[in-house]
């Protein structure tokens, strides 16, 4: 993990490898941001001509590299653009700060240590540029060959071109002694921890990470901070009649796990259940996926990354609320005991459900690990998915999308999904598209209608909420694992989308702030 220190030196002083500076796109070109005086006047006032010279415009992500000049310390200056400069009573948004800190941050592998002069105008301002770096300062390369993972330790190139991410970054005008910022700082770098954690598990390929180890994870967690963790193995599953995961899971050699994770505190008057989807791999079963789609279903595993990310954040937090993650753990795999489309399932619920198609394998483990949760009454249910293909054909790659049986919950979730910088949208959830799963042999059927299929899941997992209970449905098929070039802060491969959602809603609920 990259440290992150916070220091009152000027740009001009900072003893690092290379200083970070902000550039504003102006109407007439580049404009130095909050932060980059001392830079700008070592280069005698003319920062923003040499860097138009280069091309640079102050585009939104946008990064050159130049030597710096005499009088300062560090031998490279980094500019990063910010986009348009916010009016002059205006400071840069969160988001702004905390995409353009990953720019810089990727544009450093390999480097030792980054001081960052990006405008800090409060403590919040920190936290995001603190995220930011630290979350674009991420490589996966616990896979690498020629000892790739080992130079990357020491800031070097792999025999396979594998580079390490920035080691230190340094926040100039962070006000070590200032409360606010020291916490804000604090919990950035807890927070990045968990995403990595998050997105280490979702880069994993599946040969490496079954249900089995993925439940050694938690339980190596839980016991390094102090949560409750119980694994139900196939065996438990059965005795407990848990029909959709078995149902799901059959058809593999690995057999599938239910997990429970939790973070109790003392004081706590609030519960959050928080329920992830944990297909480690999903070829599609006996409705097998065409090909090109199965290259990366090792990422079906999103929602319980996510979920026991966020649960182990809100641990090592403190916070005085409890949150218990559900991880509904199986392998989706074609063979002679595979679950064939037709067959029907006796969920743990008691309802029985018809598998019209296996490909639909979410909701089914899903389905039991909601009945499970909502046993325990908790104030609220939140699952995770990475459950349809329509949602991302909906909402694109980057926005996941909130169904929820209480129109305020999902607008509280949709705010806060805002708030920390993760795109979402509130979707409907339209009662006649419930008719569709009528089954004429069982009570429900896992598929309905083609279109709105992304509503169609939402209806099937209300359908095994408690009643009363509060719920609320984040489908992140598409933001979940990106497959485009990186930008910002986020990476080719897992994203460890709606682990800043979850936690913030944790925090929301234990002050008592939800609106």
């Amino acid at each position: 993990m990259t440290a992150l220190t916070l220091s009152t030196s000027s740009a001009a002083t900072a003893r690092a490898d290379a200083v970070v500076v902000g550039v504003a796109k102006g109407a007439k070109g580049p404009v130095p941001a909050a932060g980059a005086e001392a830079v700008d006047e070592a280069f005698g006032g003319k920062l923003a001509a040499v860097l138009e010279t280069l091309g640079a415009t102050g585009a939104e992500g946008e990064v050159t590299k130049l030597p710096a000049a005499d009088g300062l310390k560090a031998p490279v200056v980094l500019a990063v653009g910010l986009g348009a400069a916010p009016a002059e009573d205006e400071t840069y948004d969160n988001e702004t700060l905390r995409r353009a800190a990953g720019s810089a941050a990727r544009a450093l592998n390999g480097t030792k240590k980054a001081a960052f002069a990006l405008p800090l105008e409060d403590a919040e301002a920190a936290a995001a540029v603190s995220e930011g770096a630290l979350l674009g300062a991420y490589a996966f390369t616990a896979f690498r060959s020629d000892g790739a993972a080992a130079d990357a330790k020491k800031g070097a190139k792999g025999g396979n071109g594998a580079s390490a991410p920035l080691a230190e970054v340094t926040l100039l005008g962070g006000k070590p002694r200032d409360k606010e910022f020291k916490a804000a700082t604090e919990r950035a770098q807890v927070l990045a921890a968990e995403i990595h954690r998050a997105r280490d598990l979702i880069n994993t390929p599946a040969n490496a990470l079954d249900p089995k180890s993925f439940a050694a994870e938690a339980q190596a967690a839980a016991k390094e901070f102090g949560l409750k963790v119980e694994v139900l193995d196939e065996k438990a599953l059965k005795k407990g009649g848990y029909g959709g995961l078995l149902g799901v899971g059959q058809g593999s050699d690995a057999p599938p796990r239910l997990v429970r994770i939790a973070h109790t505190h003392a004081k706590a008057t609030k519960t959050l259940a928080l329920v992830g989807k944990g297909i480690t791999y999903d070829s599609g079963g006996i409705s097998l996926k065409p090909a090109g789609h199965n290259e990366t279903m090792k990422c079906d595993m999103s929602g319980a990354a996510a979920v026991f990310a966020a649960v182990v954040a809100a641990a090592r937090l403190g916070l005085e609320v409890n949150v218990t993650g559900w991880l509904a753990l199986a392998e989706n795999m074609p063979s002679g005991n595979a679950t064939r489309p037709g067959d029907v399932l006796t969920m743990y619920s008691g309802k029985t459900v018809e598998v019209l198609n296996t490909d639909a394998e979410g909701r089914l483990v899903l389905a039991d690990a909601l009945t499970r949760a909502s046993e325990e009454e908790p104030d609220a249910i939140i699952d995770v998915a990475t459950l349809t293909g329509a949602m991302v054909l909906a909402l694109g790659n980057r926005t996941f999308g909130i169904m929820a049986n209480d129109d305020a919950f999902r607008t509280t979730i949709h705010e806060i999904a805002e708030e920390v910088g993760e795109q979402s949208w509130p979707m409907p959830m339209p009662a006649e598209l419930r008719k569709g799963m009528d089954s004429s042999v069982a009570d429900i059927a896992n598929m309905g209608e083609r279109m709105g299929g992304g509503l169609v899941a939402g209806l099937f997992l209300k359908e095994f909420i408690g009643e009363g209970i509060t719920w609320a449905h984040l489908d992140i098929a598409g933001p979940a694992f990106h497959e485009s070039a990186p930008y910002g802060y986020t990476h080719k491969g897992g994203t460890g989308s709606s682990v800043r959602t979850l936690l913030r809603l944790a925090e929301r609920t234990a002050s008592g702030d939800l609106g």
